[in-house]
């Protein structure tokens, strides 16, 4: 399973990259606009930090014709971009041409299991079902996360599931358990996950037992 940090902030990406478990980087307008300055020269640090790394890059483009134009651009800029596209209706026709052409997309924003099996069946790269922003709205966003899953294992579809709006670190765990094929998480998060406090209490404890030997005690 993949782990995506969903952020644009560089020094957070480096930090957390020294782990080794990142694979990748999932961005979005709003994100990019966060680091300030020219969105060219954010996208450029993450690919300098992460250079076997996927980067989801979002076009902002709204036309279809100009997102078609886009999404070649986008995927020009590295042979590991996947393009991230809205799941709109108006986008499926260029969304089958881009497929075609042999470009890869993560389609984002699917809130739906009709969204979900439209995107397997033009055999798009990644879908994002995004489970926080259901939950939000009152439905059971895990729920839905789990018949994404279980459509592409009963067709056989090729399209990975990256779960996305992760919020907490039981939703993530949860992801895990149904199969998905990434997860994209918040730095905050990824701490979250990364800490458990019986881990912080058997340290300590293991501290406490080893001074009581005394001073004089080397090990090996």
């Amino acid at each position: 399973m993949k782990l995506y940090l969903d952020t644009a902030d560089s020094v957070l990406i480096q930090e957390i990259n020294k782990t080794g478990l990142v694979d990748g980087v999932t961005t979005n307008p709003t994100n990019l606009a966060k680091q300030g300055g020219s969105p060219r020269d954010v996208i450029e640090k993450i690919f300098t930090l992460l250079p076997q790394g996927t980067i989801s890059l979002e076009v902002t483009e709204k036309d279809p014709e100009k997102i078609y134009t886009q999404a070649h651009a986008l995927a020009k800029l590295k042979d590991s971009v996947l393009v991230k596209i809205p799941c709109h209706s108006t986008y499926y026709p260029i969304i089958k041409r881009l497929v075609t052409d042999g470009i890869r997309l993560n389609i984002t924003l699917v809130f739906s299991l009709a969204q979900a099996l439209w995107m397997n069946k033009l055999d798009v790269h990644t879908i994002s079902p995004f489970v926080g922003r259901l939950d939000e709205i009152g439905q059971d966003g895990l729920a839905f996360l789990a018949d994404a899953c279980a459509l592409r294992n009963q067709y056989g579809f090729k399209t990975e599931v990256l779960a996305a709006s992760l919020r907490t670190v039981a939703q993530v765990e949860q992801a895990i358990r149904l199969g998905v094929d990434a997860i994209t998480i918040s730095p905050k998060l990824f701490r979250e996950l990364s800490a458990h406090e019986l881990t912080d209490k058997g340290m300590a404890q293991f501290t406490a037992d080893w001074s009581s030997l005394g001073s004089g005690i080397r090990f090996p």
